[in-house]
């Protein structure tokens, strides 16, 4: 991260950091209030400095991508279960195989639009994941394989999930919060792509929707794929027959099965057809 001190007379907080770790040792040196605050993880991680927290996981990655020059993203939401197609024989069940077919598309979405994205030096239309398996995965891979950048937004979970191989190391970032990182998916973002998955990609895709719907965040592309996946799961129809949302919300979204399509629409939403 760009380093500021330079730009200020005053002594900066390496130095003081440095200075403190050569204190005489001492009963008041050794004692948890002499530490620096922003040294102390005691004390930084207390229920009060939630606050503060949030706010550190909302600016890191912000700063990052801005000393980057990011400017725009295309999200892609999925599956972490969804295997590669040379993996699928290793699928937990037929039809998480069958899905497999998406992570190749999310691949070859992921490689056109890095494609695109490297005329304007990679800082427009970045592709962005979770930063995990499956479909993220699919993400970062194709990405990597045009020669472009993308950017992974992990978290923490209870069981182990580390990130996919194919995110940069320098734009690969660790949440928290759940919602500091949905945050960080949406804030740039010109694309929204949602491909089969389960819980958290429902979460993502209705937090997502709900912005647009109640005009938190500007309309912008909106693409599901796989249309029997999502129709199968969710009967999109009954919700607005029955009233608890207008039958325009359902404009909100496209269907799409392939990359090509899905670009199809992208363009066709910059020109306005």
């Amino acid at each position: 991260m760009k380093d500021d001190s330079r730009n200020h007379p005053f002594r900066d907080s390496h130095q003081d950091v440095a200075a403190a770790n050569r204190t005489p040792v001492t009963a008041q040196t050794r004692a948890p209030a002499y530490r620096l605050a922003f040294t102390d993880a005691d004390f930084m991680m207390r229920d009060d400095l939630r606050p503060v927290r949030l706010q550190l996981e909302l600016l890191k990655p912000q700063l990052i991508m801005d000393e980057r020059g990011i400017e725009s993203t295309i999200v892609l939401f999925g599956g972490a279960r969804i295997p590669a197609p040379e993996d699928k024989a290793t699928a937990k069940s037929p039809a998480l195989a069958e899905l497999s077919k998406y992570y190749e598309e999310a691949r070859h979405f992921a490689f056109r639009m890095t494609e695109r994205s490297m005329k304007s030096y990679g800082r427009e239309n970045v592709i962005i994941t979770g930063g995990g398996p499956g479909v993220m995965e699919a993400g970062n891979r194709g990405a990597y394989e045009a020669g472009g950048q993308s950017i992974g937004l992990n978290i923490v979970l209870p069981h182990e999930q580390a990130p996919n191989r194919y995110v940069p190391p320098d734009l690969c970032f660790n949440f928290h919060y759940f919602a500091i990182r949905k945050m960080h998916f949406l804030m740039r973002a010109k694309a929204i792509c949602v491909f089969p998955g389960g819980f958290g990609t429902l979460d993502e895709m209705f937090e997502s929707l709900t912005l647009i719907q109640t005009k938190r965040m500007k309309p912008i592309p909106f693409l599901l794929f796989g249309r029997a996946f999502w129709e199968k799961i969710i009967n999109w129809e009954a919700i607005a027959e029955a009233g608890t949302i207008s039958a325009e919300d359902l404009d909100l979204i496209r269907f799409v099965e392939t990359a090509d399509e899905a670009i199809a629409v992208i363009d066709d939403w910059k020109t306005g057809c």
